[in-house]
C-alpha cells in the first residue's frame, strides 16, 4: 500500500551541530514527507552552505552579523535561492514562522531558551534538543508550550525512552507510575581514580565511549553534568517528584531509560546508540519510521551491566549529579541559576582556564552567592541567567590551577 503524505515543513535550529545534522539525514531518507524550510547555526558557514544547497531551504540563519555576510556571499556565488539573516530575533522568527510546521530545536545552552519560547508560544510541533529549555526555562516554558497549544516530543534519548515507555495517557502516569529510571553510560572517567580527575584535558573529557557529541555535551557527560540536567528535564516534562527520578549506570548504552509502575513491572526502550532513533520517533510522532539506525542483534549483543552511581570505595566521582534533586528542591529558578554555571564553567574547562574538577565547585559557589526569586517570564529568566554568569565568571577568574 502506498501512503501518501501532506509534507511537514521543518526548521531546524542549530542545523551544524550533531543533532542538527542528525536530523537532516533523516529527513533525506523521507523526501516524501518533510521538507527544509529553515535552518539556523552559529558560525559553521561552510557546513551551513552545504546543508543549503543539498535541502534548499527558503532560509538560512546564522548567530552573527558576519557569520552571516559571509554566508550570504557563498549562497549568491553558488545561484542558491535561500535568503539569509542573522541574529537571535531572526532564529526566533524561523522558530515561529507562520509556514513551519515542526521546529527542531538543537541549539546549545541556554541561548536556545527565546527561540524555544517562541516556537511554543506559536503552537508549533517542537522537537525537543536543547534540555535547557526546561532546565532554565521550567514553568515559564510549560506555561508557553500551554498558551500556544504546542505539541512537545523529547528528543535526548534518555526522554524519549521514557516517553515511549510511559502510557499513552498522560492522566494516568500519576496513578501508574511508580519512578523513572534514567540510564547513563558513565562517561570515560566512570571506573578512574577519582584523585586524578585534576589531571584530566580537554581532549580526554570529549572522548564519549559510545556517543558522538558536541564538546560541551561531552564535557557534561564526563562530569555527569548532562544526568543532572536530564533529572531536571524529565521533572518537567513528565511532571514526575523528583524522589520519583532515579539514575544507574548502564556502560553499553543499550536500554536508554526505563519506566517501573506500581506493580513493579519495568518498560525500557532499547536501540543502537544512535540519535537518529529518537529523531525519527519524534519526527514521525505518533507513526514510526526508517532511521537509518542498526537494528540490534541480540545474538551479538555484549552482556548488559548495571551500576549504582556511587560506589562505596569512591562516593564523590560525580559529585555534580546529586545537584539536580537540591535544586528541584530550591526555588524555581535555581536550576537557571546551575545551568548557567555550567556553562561557563565547561567553558572554562575547554579553554583550559580551570581543572576539570574545578567545575563542580564553580556550580557550588555559584548556587550558594546568587540569591534567586521565581522567574515569571523570559526577561526574568535571561536577568537570572545572566547574573550567574557574572557570578560563575567571577569564580573562575579566582580560581587557582
Amino acid at each position: 500500500m502506498i501512503t501518501t503524505y501532506t509534507k511537514q515543513r521543518i526548521a531546524v535550529l542549530g542545523s551544524t551541530g550533531s543533532i542538527g545534522c542528525n536530523t537532516l539525514d533523516v529527513i533525506a531518507r523521507h523526501p516524501q514527507r518533510f521538507e527544509v524550510f529553515a535552518l539556523t547555526a552559529s558560525t559553521q558557514v561552510d557546513l551551513m552552505l552545504q546543508q543549503c544547497a543539498k535541502f534548499k531551504p527558503a532560509y538560512a540563519v546564522m548567530a552573527d552579523e558576519t557569520s552571516g555576510r559571509l554566508l550570504a556571499e557563498k549562497i549568491k556565488s553558488h545561484n542558491l535561492l535561500t535568503r539569509v539573516s542573522w541574529g537571535p530575533k531572526a532564529i526566533e522568527e524561523m522558530a515561529a514562522h507562520d509556514q513551519v510546521h515542526t521546529v527542531m530545536a538543537a541549539i546549545v545552552g541556554a541561548a536556545g531558551l527565546a527561540p524555544c519560547l517562541a516556537a511554543a508560544h506559536a503552537g508549533k510541533r517542537l522537537l525537543l534538543a536543547n534540555k535547557e529549555a526546561l532546565v532554565v526555562g521550567g514553568p515559564v516554558f510549560l506555561a508557553a508550550v500551554r498558551a500556544g497549544g504546542a505539541t512537545l516530543l523529547p528528543i535526548d534519548s534518555e526522554h524519549s525512552a521514557i516517553f515511549q515507555s510511559l502510557p499513552q495517557e498522560p492522566a494516568t502516569w500519576a496513578q501508574r507510575v511508580q519512578k523513572i529510571i534514567l540510564t547513563a553510560s558513565g562517561g570515560p572517567f566512570r571506573i578512574r581514580e577519582p584523585a586524578s580527575l585534576r589531571e584530566v584535558t580537554p581532549q580526554q573529557a570529549c572522548a564519549h565511549p559510545n556517543w558522538v557529541m558536541g564538546r560541551k555535551i561531552s564535557v557534561d557527560s564526563a562530569t555527569m553534568m548532562n544526568k543532572a540536567l536530564e533529572v531536571i528535564e524529565a521533572h518537567y516534562l513528565f511532571g514526575m517528584a523528583p524522589a520519583q527520578l532515579e539514575v544507574v549506570i548502564h556502560p553499553q548504552s543499550i536500554v536508554h531509560s526505563m519506566v517501573q509502575y506500581t506493580d513493579t513491572s519495568v518498560v525500557a526502550q532499547l536501540g543502537t546508540p544512535d540519535m537518529r532513533v529518537p529523531i525519527a520517533y519524534g519526527l514521525a510522532w505518533p507513526e514510526r519510521m526508517l532511521s537509518g539506525a542498526t537494528a540490534l542483534d541480540f545474538c551479538q549483543l555484549p552482556a548488559m551491566t548495571f551500576e549504582a552511581i556511587e560506589a562505596n570505595d569512591h562516593p564523590q566521582r560525580f559529585p555534580g549529579l546529586k545537584l539536580a534533586w537540591q535544586t528541584l528542591q530550591a526555588t524555581p529558578g535555581t536550576t537557571a541559576v546551575l545551568n548557567a554555571a555550567n556553562e561557563v564553567a565547561v567553558q572554562a574547562f575547554i579553554d583550559e582556564r580551570i581543572r576539570f574538577d574545578q567545575i563542580h565547585h564553580i556550580n557550588v559557589d555559584t548556587l550558594a552567592a546568587v540569591a534567586v526569586s521565581a522567574p515569571s517570564s523570559l526577561a526574568d529568566l535571561l536577568a537570572l541567567d545572566s547574573l550567574a554568569r557574572q557570578s560563575a565568571n567571577q569564580r573562575v577568574q579566582h580560581v587557582e590551577k
